[in-house]
This record gives structure tokens, C-alpha cells and sequence, in this order.
């Protein structure tokens, strides 16, 4: 996509250092789209390579995060495409979460089906109104599970939940995805967004940048590992380099003064050289 594009069906506005991107098709509950998939993957990575931001907000305008594709809205882009070399629209916004170096917290109201659950799985956290639904709805609609969600989505609640949830296609409420560790926390419809924000001022406030970016590819891309060592040798190199790294020492003054502390390193900047995903 172009940089210099206006976003037709997504919002995107910085302020406090907090991305918020915001699908933006309330008059049709939010229906996912080719268009929206890419605008979303923009503007991850538009928030991603900014220093300026921190933490990223991902929601929906209206009562709905998203209902799943919008089937009216046109094809999939397969016109003249390879299917083996085609990026399904789902898994361009999945992937741009996964591969992030910030924090996504999805605050997510009324419906979160379809597209609506598979997009959010890798984010940091996932924060749901007391009326959200959630579904992965695909075996009943002939379809397959899209954005990697069969990867993602065992991993977060177990593979018998995910085999339960997938194979029926089954929609489900906001508390049995709370007690199922789908969501990370539940609040009324009209604090949602609100207690997102607030997390994310936390976040800003008490963690250095440079070392959530490492652990959250660390979480992803470590644990599925068969073995712990090549992570521990990971480990080793990255605490014997961080001990030069003025975060490390303003994060150690901090506590020992007892004060808030003050991170200067910067994100992409500041990462640490050698780490493997990159």
C-alpha cells in the first residue's frame, strides 16, 4: 500500500504515544475487507517503525468489533493470483501483530466473530466488553480457519478448547472465552476502550521498550522449541549484553531510589544485534 494513502476503512490516531487503530465500518458492523486487511497491516506497520509510539490499541467504531468478512463486499484479491504464493487477507493482519515490536492490546465490544477472533490472537492482550461473542466460525460455512489461528489459537487455550470451539464453528460469550483465557479481563461495553488506554499508560510508565520488544518474540518464537538450551545460550548473550544498556542501569536505579523511571532506548533503534528473527 501506499504510504501517502488516505485510510478509507480503518482510523489511526497517536496521542500520549498510544497508536489506536480503529476499524472503521460501523454502518456495516465492522466487516472485514481485502481493503481493511490492508490497511490494517499498514498501519501496524506504520506504529511499529514510529519511536514515538509505545503501545498500540487495536478496536472497532460502533457496537461491533467485527463480524467476520464482509461477503458482500467483493472477492478475496484472487484475481490472476498463485494460491501457493497468496497471503489470505486474515493472516496480513495476524502476522503484522505477531511480528511486532510494541505491545497490541485489542479492546473488543458486541461481535468478534470470524475475522473478529482470528486477528486479535496474537496480541499482548485482549480486553472484551461484557457482551462481546466470539467464533470461529468456519466449519460452518464450508471454510477453512484463517490468519494462522490454528497455530495461535491452541497455544492460548489449550487444544481441546480450540478443537471444541473450531470443530463445532460454534459461537460462544464473553465468559466462557474469559474462563477459557481467550480474554484477559472483562468490563462494560462503554469502558472497554477506556481500561485499554489505561493499560496501555501502564505499560508506558513502568516497562522499557526495548526489553518488551525482546521478550514478547522471545515468548513467540522460543517456547515452541523442543529444547530449552538454544533458548538459554539466547538468554545468556542477551543479559551479558544488557548490563551496558542504559535502560538496565536506569531501571535498576529506579527501584533502588525508589522513583519512576525514565527509559531512553528507542524501538526499532535500540533492539539488540543478533537476535535471530531479525
Amino acid at each position: 500500500m501506499d504510504p501517502t494513502l488516505d485510510y478509507e476503512q480503518i482510523g489511526y490516531a497517536v496521542a500520549d504515544r498510544v497508536a489506536t487503530v480503529t476499524l472503521d465500518r460501523p454502518e456495516a458492523r465492522n466487516g472485514y475487507t481485502v481493503r481493511m486487511s490492508d490497511e490494517l497491516a499498514h498501519a501496524l506497520e506504520r506504529a511499529d517503525a514510529d519511536p514515538d509510539v509505545r503501545v498500540v490499541v487495536l478496536t472497532g467504531a460502533g457496537r461491533d468489533f467485527c463480524v467476520g468478512a464482509d461477503l458482500s463486499a467483493g472477492g478475496l484479491d484472487l484475481d490472476g493470483a498463485d494460491p501457493a504464493a497468496w497471503d489470505e487477507p486474515a493472516g496480513r493482519c495476524s502476522m503484522r501483530i505477531f511480528a511486532m515490536n510494541k505491545p497490541v492490546i485489542a479492546a473488543m465490544r458486541g461481535a468478534a466473530v470470524g475475522a473478529g477472533s482470528t486477528i486479535v490472537l496474537p496480541a499482548d492482550y485482549r480486553l472484551a466488553s461484557t457482551d462481546s461473542r466470539f467464533g470461529f466460525v468456519f466449519s460452518r460455512r464450508g471454510l477453512y480457519p484463517e490468519g494462522a489461528s490454528t497455530w495461535f489459537l491452541p497455544r492460548l487455550v489449550g487444544l481441546g478448547r480450540a478443537l471444541d470451539w473450531m470443530v463445532s464453528g460454534r459461537v460462544f460469550d464473553a465468559e466462557e472465552a474469559l474462563g477459557a483465557g481467550l480474554v484477559h479481563s472483562l468490563h462494560e461495553p462503554d469502558r472497554v476502550l477506556d481500561r485499554a488506554h489505561e493499560l496501555a499508560r501502564e505499560l508506558i510508565a513502568n516497562t522499557a521498550p526495548v526489553s518488551v520488544a525482546v521478550i514478547r518474540q522471545l515468548l513467540y518464537r522460543m517456547a515452541p522449541l523442543d529444547s530449552p538450551f538454544p533458548v538459554r545460550r539466547l538468554d545468556s548473550r542477551l543479559i551479558a549484553g544488557a548490563f551496558t544498556s542504559p535502560d538496565a542501569v536506569e531501571g535498576i536505579l529506579a527501584f533502588l531510589q525508589h522513583r519512576a523511571p525514565h527509559w531512553r532506548g528507542s524501538v526499532p533503534a535500540d533492539l539488540p544485534d543478533g537476535l535471530p528473527w531479525r
